[in-house]
């Protein structure tokens, strides 16, 4: 265990079967990784920040083992947060931007203390969008003025990274970490880990506690595991459930959540499995894309599941309203700001703004107009008006969109490609998965126009907490397939 290639695509629980055999430690699993990022990282820029304690955190997880056994599957294993998850601990919590650079949380986000308690170490900070990307419509995914830009390690410069969970995506893809946890309002989590060829898990609105992460909505936002394969993005989805206090959403998962869902790890589950394929969602696709869309289509069919082609969703067409993003961003933000110590500078949208124009050329570098536009426009917005688009936007999403689809095809899971889709998922509040699927050579669509190539993945869509179904089709489909390859460093 004393080469650093066998690092290299190894899972979580090859991991714990070194340790426990004795092959491998957590200091030596955590030494292997840093070694990788201060090998490779300097290309891709997918680490902000490291945690000095990580090592002796390490020691300490080695010696519980010798005395008491490990915790669960998750201990000694070292992985990143992204930037916007607070941790009580010498790491920063920034959004990405310079005006959080010097900003420490008092505490665990709730899902990081429930990965501490599984026993997990957190290695540092992954690097992401400013402010989730809703700084500027001009900034390019996974840029941020604190970190700079994250690039895709299939092809540094030239291939779309994707964002705003930039970071944690391209961190995973490159074998840097053994895994990583990003967040998603629409598309932040299930796009970079499309075009960086890794597996993830955008869970149900709910599943997952917010508390402790710094928010762009209440109506959208999660976390979600990024990890490079289903199995252990399920091991990290269960080590993170829980009822919250502070997050009112958790108390919906009562009953539906799982601190186990390696159960549902089932590929013989899509023989008879019923899946449909929203056409009006694929017609963004370029020939390459689409292609592998059709053989991931082929695949499924081949193991017995039985696909619907096509079936229609009546809100397809929707032209969704930005009110409730507009509304609850600046609401939510200012209350996660207004919290912060009085030694950070800001604490409200308004100061994040005027510090940004007081660093103008540090800060501004694609400029702040959806900030800006943000703090002007959600005064006018009324909170009758606010709730009245937010049911408007939750009826259509779900019965004129998921759940009718599941209802009128008698469907266990919709299938989109990539991070299409994500958007009335997001508005739905509801779950999707994505796994590899191929490599595009001659170009896809990615999101903002960008016209690249690289990785594809096929994300698979249900209702409120069908996760257990999800794991099930996308873990038949990764076994069958096996498209995930490491990207070539230099």
């Amino acid at each position: 265990m004393d080469s650093q290639e066998w690092i290299i695509e190894a899972d979580i629980n090859s991991m714990q079967t070194a340790m426990q055999n004795g092959l491998l430690t957590s200091e030596r699993l955590v030494s292997l990784y840093l070694a990788r990022i201060e090998k490779y990282d300097q290309t891709i820029n997918s680490v902000l920040e490291l945690n000095s304690e990580a090592i002796d955190i390490a020691r300490a997880l080695d010696k519980e083992r010798q005395e008491q056994g490990p915790r669960t599957k998750l201990h000694g294993i070292p992985l990143l947060l992204k930037d916007n998850i607070d941790t009580g601990d010498l790491l920063h919590t920034s959004a990405g931007s310079i005006t959080l650079a010097d900003s420490c949380a008092s505490e665990d986000a709730f899902i990081a203390a429930k990965l501490r308690a599984a026993g997990a170490i957190i290695l540092g900070k992954a690097n992401m969008t400013e402010w989730a990307n809703f700084m500027s419509p001009t900034m390019w995914a996974g840029y941020s003025s604190r970190g700079g830009l994250v690039l895709n390690p299939y092809g540094p410069g030239e291939l779309f990274v994707g964002g705003s969970s930039s970071g944690s995506a391209a961190s995973v893809a490159a074998n840097l970490i053994a895994a990583a946890i990003g967040t998603e309002t629409s598309g932040s989590i299930i796009g970079p880990a499309s075009q960086n060829g890794i597996v993830s898990i955008k869970p149900t609105v709910g599943l997952l506690s917010r508390s402790g992460i710094i928010p762009s909505t209440i109506s959208q936002d999660t976390a979600g595991p990024m990890a490079r394969t289903v199995t252990d993005a399920v091991i990290l989805l269960g080590a993170m459930t829980g009822i919250d206090d502070k997050d009112q959403a958790t108390a919906t998962s009562q009953d539906h959540a799982h601190q186990d869902y390696t159960v549902f790890l089932d590929a013989d589950y899509l023989s008879g499995a019923r899946i449909g394929i929203p056409r009006a969602y694929y017609t963004e696709l370029d020939p390459a894309g689409l292609e592998i869309m059709e053989a991931a289509i082929a695949v499924l069919k081949e193991k017995g599941a039985l696909i619907i082609d096509p079936i229609e969703l009546p809100c397809e067409k929707q032209e969704w309203s930005s009110t409730v993003l507009q509304y609850e961003f600046k609401k939510v933000l200012n209350s996660y700001l207004s919290q912060l110590d009085t030694t950070v500078p800001v604490h409200s949208l308004r100061e994040v703004i005027h510090f940004n124009n007081q660093q103008s050329e540090q800060a501004l570098k694609y400029g702040q107009g959806t900030l800006e536009w943000l703090e002007e426009s959600s005064d006018s917005i009324s909170e009758q008006e606010y709730l009245a688009q937010l049911q408007l936007n939750q009826e259509q999403a779900r019965n004129q969109g998921i759940d009718y689809a599941l209802k009128s095809y008698r469907l266990d899971a919709l299938m989109f490609a990539g991070f299409h889709g994500s958007d009335i998922a997001a508005k739905a509040g509801y779950p999707l998965i994505t796994v590899p699927a191929g490599y595009a050579t001659t170009g896809i669509i990615a999101p903002g126009g960008y016209i690249t190539k690289g990785p594809v993945g096929v994300t698979f869509s249900g209702t409120a907490f069908s996760e257990p179904t999800l794991i099930k089709i996308a873990y038949g489909f990764e076994q069958a397939t096996k498209q995930r390859f490491p990207p070539t460093l230099t």
